[in-house]
């Protein structure tokens, strides 16, 4: 079933108004008609079964049938470092992280990145990153949508993964321990705050 997310405010007396893109999305790519089911998540991450009813020039209303918690969220908020890669690999990187559960992306610049951030380009990247996140949510069935931030520098990702309350930090050499063995080995309550920082 195609799933939308839209903000609080579009909910109102249990009907759903979509509008711009997804609107479209529904009318034209779609093609869906009257009766037809979608799911609708709203900010506050609940779930929404609704029936679509009318189809306006700009907009398209849904009324809701049923409201659930989504079970589709790990227990843990994890927050994915990823040291910036060649080309458009970042692309994949954010399209995967959000489906494995990843609840928050940050790229990062380190001493062996070939990538350089420029900071000039850096608003529409993030929209982009930002957009690739939401499509994967819709795609995998998310509850909520990844944040995607700016590329921060090597220094500043150690002092935003330091306030996590358990850090993983992937490394190739010797001296390092299986992630699953390591997984197994903390206390990953509900709400644990988990940091992974790729290279």
């Amino acid at each position: 079933m195609p799933r939308f997310f839209v903000g609080n405010a579009q909910i109102n007396e249990g009907v759903v108004t979509i509008t711009g893109s997804d609107a479209h999305h529904i009318s034209r790519s779609l093609r869906m008609a009257v009766g037809d089911h979608i799911t609708v998540i709203d900010s506050a991450c609940r779930e929404y079964d609704c029936t679509l009813t009318d189809f306006l020039e700009d907009s398209v209303k849904a009324a809701v049938v049923a409201v659930k918690e989504p079970d589709t969220e790990p227990p843990c908020h994890i927050t994915l470092y990823q040291a910036l890669p060649k080309g458009d690999k970042l692309d994949t990187v954010i399209q995967k992280a959000v489906e494995c559960g990843v609840c928050h992306i940050v790229p990062f610049e380190s001493e062996r990145c070939v990538v350089r951030a420029k900071p000039e380009a850096e608003d529409k990247k993030q929209q982009r990153r930002a957009r690739i996140a939401l499509e994967a949510a819709k795609q995998c069935g998310r509850g909520l949508v990844p944040a995607v931030e700016k590329t921060i520098s090597f220094r500043e990702m150690l002092t935003a993964a330091e306030k996590a309350d358990a850090v993983l930090f992937c490394y190739e050499g010797e001296g390092t321990a299986p992630i699953g063995k390591l997984l197994a080995s903390l206390d990953l309550k509900k709400g644990t705050r988990l940091a992974l920082v790729i290279g």
